[in-house]
């Protein structure tokens, strides 16, 4: 019960980020995700490309 109570007083010292904050940084991951994602989808098509074509001289 000790952990508990110390995860409540832990809980309360906590600063929670105001709603405009939270949803700019969501929006941040989101758009970090997409930029990811379609960055690493043409590295993966350029380096299949290449393959195929070194392939295709053999």
């Amino acid at each position: 019960m000790k952990f508990f109570k110390s995860v409540i007083e832990e809980m309360k010292l906590v600063t929670w980020p105001s709603r405009k904050k939270l949803v700019k940084d969501v929006i941040t991951v989101i758009q970090s995700t997409i930029l990811f994602a379609l960055f690493f989808a043409a590295v993966d098509f350029l380096l299949a490309k290449l393959s195929y074509l070194g392939l295709k001289g053999l």
